[in-house]
């Protein structure tokens, strides 16, 4: 068995491809903070080839843990000298292995805070880049303003010098670099959020003026925040996949990362101090995102959770089990196409149809077994980005409401039985599990107390359509306990 590090790096590319570049030469101008499995399939696999192919090496990356949960990535990330395997399950069962070097440095805050301030201060960094989750934004998704009750950043606010958060962190980090004089750099979001840069943006600003004006103007007037889209299906790796590679190639990767073929970044391009050349790989840079991630956000992501909440109460365990039943597959389908597609803009050299083609391929790829309890995982978060505001919009246009309804109602029966309906415990992964047990549990007094969560589902409970459909939903739901038979009649009507 080969351990999987840089002294190792010659023996491993004998069995499978390994980076060509000089790592020792590598300049880290990215510093991206929330190294997960999608990191690592997206950005930091798109810098790598750009590394190999173009050999440009001032474009490496330093990878920052904040919280404390980042420690186990932080600590096999070091010990593999930032090398990891990246593989590719093809839906005609081709695998593709390859090991990815662009990751040189990794830092954790909660050990060392100054380290990771130096590191988003010094002149080689160029960009901050981020994947947070939708819940790292740290706003009320109804009002769409910060949360200035969050403890920890109570706690910035007091002490500027002992940031907790990636806003703390952030604004200590651009007041040292402004006081040092240098160049100002962009902060690049690619995390699953409309407008991700803007809402960065805001964010940020929002957290400097309250805790030093001075810096909040100089970040107002120098930092750039692109927007961008980004698509490349990544389930959480599992003990199968380190084992495949042991057995396969006796290489040892405690953290390798799976993923899908398919790959796409659509970024805005408005960068203050320079970007690598990333479009030399198919990246587009454009003068506006926003087409492009409404459509990604209201049919990816929102087709994923129109499969995954229903497919975890019937007990499908994976996206694809969902696609491989034919009431699944076209009931979400249908979500698409009745619902979703009316309300997208035109989007140039977009076929919506094959797009959507596209999706039903991806999502039924039997090599990407993607939980269910990973797309459900933070439905608090996602839902009011990815599904409510396809359902707003439709009530307004007065159109179809069905689709989007059922999910609701059974996000509100997952929320209150915790349980499938082969009496199995969901896995649920929710800050707001609590609240949405709460809420769910008198549904059967209140057939409308899942949707008084104002902050999740704004302003719904003011249609009456809305109120009858989901109230109908509901019915059906805890009379009958099955929710396929309720997909099914809703496809054949």
């Amino acid at each position: 068995m080969i351990q999987l590090n840089q002294q190792n790096i010659k023996d491993i590319a004998e069995i499978v491809p390994c980076p060509s570049y000089d790592r020792t030469q590598l300049k880290t101008g990215i510093v991206h903070i929330g190294i997960g499995g999608f990191h690592r399939s997206h950005q930091a696999y798109y810098i790598h080839e750009l590394l190999e192919k173009f050999g440009n090496l001032n474009w490496g990356i330093c990878g920052v843990g904040i919280r404390e949960s980042d420690r186990k990535m932080y600590e096999i990330l070091k010990k593999q000298d930032g090398l990891y395997t990246l593989i590719i399950q093809h839906p005609n069962g081709k695998i593709a292995s390859k090991v990815i070097g662009s990751i040189k440095q990794m830092l954790l805050a909660v050990d060392n805070p100054q380290s990771v301030i130096e590191k988003m201060a010094h002149p080689n960094t160029k960009i901050i880049s981020l994947t947070i989750t939708e819940g790292g934004y740290n706003f009320n998704p109804q009002t769409g303003e910060f949360n200035f009750d969050n403890a920890a950043i109570q706690s910035e606010l007091k002490a500027p010098h002992k940031p907790q958060t990636v806003f703390g962190y952030l604004t200590e980090a651009l007041r040292k670099r402004k006081k040092d004089g240098l160049p100002a750099l962009s902060i690049l979001s690619c995390d699953n959020i409309p407008h991700n840069g803007t809402v960065l943006r805001k964010m940020l600003l929002s957290f400097a003026h309250k805790q030093d004006p001075s810096i909040a103007q100089w970040i107002e007037k120098e930092i750039s925040f692109p927007n961008s889209m980004v698509d490349r299906i990544t389930p959480v790796t599992s003990i199968a996949d380190r084992n495949y590679l042991e057995q396969t190639f006796q290489i040892k990767d405690d953290w390798p990362v799976i993923c899908e073929p398919y790959i796409q970044w659509v970024v805005e391009d408005n960068f203050s101090h320079g970007r690598p050349p990333l479009e030399k790989l198919g990246v587009q840079f454009v003068p506006d995102v926003s087409p492009y991630e409404k459509m990604k956000i209201r049919l990816l992501n929102a087709g994923h959770s129109v499969l995954g909440i229903p497919g975890a109460l019937h007990g499908h365990h994976t996206i694809n089990d969902c696609m491989k039943d034919p009431v699944f597959s076209k009931f979400m389908r249908l979500f698409m196409d009745q619902e979703a597609t009316p309300i997208l803009d035109p989007i140039e050299g977009i076929d919506l149809e094959k797009y959507k083609d596209s999706l039903e391929d991806r999502f039924a790829n039997p090599n990407i077994k993607d939980a269910v309890s990973r797309i459900c995982s933070e439905s608090s978060s996602k839902l009011p980005k990815f599904l409510i505001p396809t359902l707003q919009d439709n009530l307004a246009k007065d159109q179809s409401i069905k689709f989007a309804s059922l999910i609701l109602a059974a996000w509100c029966y997952y929320s209150d039985k915790e349980i499938n309906e082969k009496n199995e415990a969901l896995e649920i992964i929710d800050q707001q599990r609590s609240l949405l047990h709460k809420s769910a549990s008198l549904t059967t007094t209140d057939p409308l107390s899942f949707i008084r969560i104002s902050e999740i589902f704004g302003n719904l409970l003011e249609s009456q359509r809305f109120k009858n459909t989901y109230t109908s939903m509901i019915q059906q739901l805890y009379d009958r306990k099955d929710i396929r038979s309720i997909m099914r009649e809703m496809i054949d009507a």
